[in-house]
């Protein structure tokens, strides 16, 4: 079961370049790469985790840019599983 997203995480990716929705239900955030390979094999990596996590996002990729949207529609709001995937997602495009 998931929890509540705390203050302190939402805080967090939001400095890091994510954005909170309108209705605060959600994250949304633009990873741009060099190339679609490399969009493409972010996606891959970013797989494994959701799928570790049981908490898939909401993504579409054109050419080298991923747009990915966070929320727990479980709980109609965000969730510690958002921001854990998230700040995996900030990690993996940094690598």
């Amino acid at each position: 079961m998931s929890e509540p997203m705390k203050d302190v995480d939402r805080e967090g990716l939001l400095a890091s370049g994510w954005s909170l929705s309108d209705d605060g239900t959600a994250l949304s955030r633009t990873f741009t790469f060099a190339d679609f390979v490399e969009a493409w094999g972010f996606m891959s990596r970013a797989a494994i985790w959701a799928e570790k996590l049981n908490h898939h996002p909401e993504w579409s990729n054109v050419y080298k840019t991923v747009e990915v949207r966070l929320t727990t529609h479980d709980t109609g709001g965000l969730s510690d599983l958002d921001a854990k995937l998230g700040r995996r997602m900030d990690a993996l495009a940094a690598d």
